[in-house]
């Protein structure tokens, strides 16, 4: 039988449409698209000297894949600013980026239909692999304008001090 913590009126899965991202210390703002946290091991398999016909199976390397962000164009350019540490057009000879502080710890903030925060993810060591800083643009379009972020990371792990929400009732 499911355990359930203070929560327990709470039958269905939370939503994917309210959450914040967070570093530097600051929120970024008009951030529309996080994608999914995942992390893959490796099976390594080995097989035992008498065992002629079966293998067995450990946990070897773990990967923590990309994580994709997409926002709407705007003049913030925390996005740019993030990206250009990794690598700046024209940075010649005595000009070159610094690798000193292009990591970032994110934190991924998750709430509920209430507004209340429900989960939060710590992403550790972030970097910019890909930056795209304008959209396809088309004049028959109808669309926003997005900006694109793929963040390479070093591992997450989920915020356990954030306790489930007790959720109001509006009766």
């Amino acid at each position: 039988m499911a355990q359930f913590t203070q929560n327990a009126q709470r039958f269905d899965p939370y939503k994917n449409f309210k959450f914040r991202v967070k570093w530097d210390g600051k929120y970024v703002a008009g951030m529309s698209k996080v994608g999914g946290l995942k992390r893959t091991t490796e099976v390594v398999k080995h097989r035992e000297g008498g065992d002629p016909s079966t293998s067995r199976k450990s946990p070897g390397r773990s990967e923590f894949d990309a994580i994709t962000m997409e926002r709407g164009v705007t003049h913030d350019t925390a996005f740019e600013a993030w990206a250009h540490k990794v690598w700046n057009f024209g940075a010649g000879l005595g000009a070159e980026t610094s690798l000193k502080d292009f990591r970032k710890d994110l934190i991924l903030e998750f709430y509920n239909e209430a507004g209340q925060l429900a989960l939060s993810y710590k992403i550790y060591r972030c970097w910019v692999s890909e930056y795209q800083a304008l959209p396809d643009l088309d004049a028959n379009a109808n669309a926003v304008a997005i900006q694109h972020l793929k963040l390479e990371n070093e591992g997450w792990e989920r915020d356990v001090s954030v306790p489930e929400p007790s959720e109001p009732s509006f009766t």
